[in-house]
């Protein structure tokens, strides 16, 4: 029995292996964090090894005196946990409630053209088209700093958090102000001002709003490593920023879709699948950036994810609590699909069902995923098989009602659209 120290576990296993222990149990004072490695460190391992809080110690210590046995197991885990329900219901709720909101919103400002009485709204209606350029140039920064934090993870994971923080609030703040301007409260403005942003007078329900979205952002960043509550505020947050995200950026194109699916298919399966062969510990990048280098000095969990604890009553949760993780860019990817698939139900009035057959092709795809996860007891790349089912779903259903072309170029609908309402008008005129 020894304490936890300043060396690694594989350090401090192996002189305890090599100098003849048949066991080892590893003392520590802080919070109990498994023991990790690499499969070479693994393989050279014959000994079992587990982990002891300090305070546990001493009382086994009083107990027992200086005569003591100890007996290792390790309980078996089940191979699917139930946190996986919630996970699925948080990942295709989004993406439903995401793709139905864009494209109402986008119809919205296309043809309602009603005056609004704040700018903060008009503002918060902006959109912004992706250009294959730009869809280039985002993939090549995701590899640019998918590899960065591989290196450098430790200096670039606590920028990761700040960034989230910002942006999550942002998310948060759009999508709860929807609800907050129907409060008849507060509707006052502030008094005429110099200051940079306050000088248009913006209401004070929403600086309220603003203070209350920074509030939560900041408490999950104090209180992020408390894993029996903390993971409902980064859930939370997250969802918000992909809704915020799905409503924000728009794929004008089935083409723009499909270039942008599958180039990110490629990284992912690369990034998962491919790299574990480049890597000296043979773990994959995304994997080890996605639940942290076992090697890092501070711990930290890049929240980029939506996680949710296990379920089950495994005594091994009362070591360390873990996770099972979704990607954001498992959720905003199809999602981009799942919008630009309500905007063309919308515009050419086919009942959504590029909506509803998109959303549900997303679901199965989820399936799909934890059913490979299951059967191959690794980590998965998600879009393997999110991307097949929703881009194959929906070229299907446009070859179905014959509507490819105007689906691949989203051009064509729009015309007709406005060319029915224009026909309309001259219909009504005496």
């Amino acid at each position: 029995m020894v304490m936890r120290g300043n060396c690694t576990f594989y350090e401090k296993v192996r002189l305890a292996q090599i100098n003849g222990a048949r066991g080892l149990l590893i003392v520590s004072k802080d919070r109990l964090t498994p023991p990790a490695g690499n499969r070479t460190q693994y393989e050279e391992i014959d000994i079992p090894v587990a982990l002891l809080s300090y305070t546990d110690m001493l009382e086994i210590i009083k107990k027992f005196g200086e005569e003591r046995q100890v007996a290792m197991y390790a309980p078996s885990e089940p191979v699917l946990d139930y946190n996986m329900v919630i996970i699925f219901l948080m990942a295709v709720g989004t993406v439903a409630i995401g793709g139905y909101w864009a494209g109402s919103r986008d119809t919205k400002k296309r043809y309602m053209k009603h005056k609004r009485d704040d700018g903060a709204e008009k503002q918060d209606e902006e959109t912004v088209d992706v250009t294959p350029i730009m869809i280039c140039v985002f993939v090549v920064m995701c590899c640019s700093m998918l590899v960065l934090l591989y290196f450098f993870y430790d200096s670039l994971a606590i920028w990761v958090i700040a960034i989230f923080c910002l942006a999550s609030s942002v998310g948060l703040h759009s999508c709860l102000w929807p609800f907050v301007r129907r409060i008849p409260f507060c509707k006052c403005r502030v008094p005429e001002n110099n200051l940079p942003y306050l000088h248009k007078r913006p209401q004070i329900r929403m600086l309220l709003l603003t203070a209350f979205c920074m509030a939560v952002s900041i408490t999950w960043m104090v209180f992020r490593n408390e894993d029996q509550w903390a993971w409902v505020l980064q859930d939370a947050l997250g969802i918000a920023f992909c809704l915020y995200m799905l409503k924000t950026v728009r794929l004008p194109t089935f083409k723009a879709c499909t270039l942008l699916l599958s180039v990110l298919f490629i990284y992912d399966v690369f990034f998962v699948f491919i790299t574990p062969f480049f890597t000296k510990s043979g773990e994959s990048i995304m994997v080890e950036v996605a639940t942290g280098p076992s090697d890092s000095s501070h711990h930290e969990k890049l929240p980029m994810v939506l996680k949710v604890p296990r379920l089950n009553f495994s005594p091994l949760a009362l070591c360390d609590r873990p996770f099972s993780l979704l990607g954001f860019g498992d959720i905003l990817v199809p999602g981009l699909l799942v919008v630009y698939c309500h905007r063309f139900d919308i515009l050419t009035q086919s009942s959504r069902i590029y909506f509803v057959a998109c959303t549900i092709a997303y679901g199965v795809g989820l399936l799909i995923t934890f059913v490979a996860l299951a059967v191959m007891q690794m980590g998965q790349p998600a879009l393997l098989y999110l991307v097949p089912c929703t881009l194959l779903t929906s070229l299907s259903v446009a070859l179905w009602r014959k509507e490819l072309p105007q689906f691949w170029t989203g051009s064509g609908f729009v015309s007709a659209a406005e060319g029915s309402a224009v026909c309309e008008c001259h219909c009504s005129l005496p």
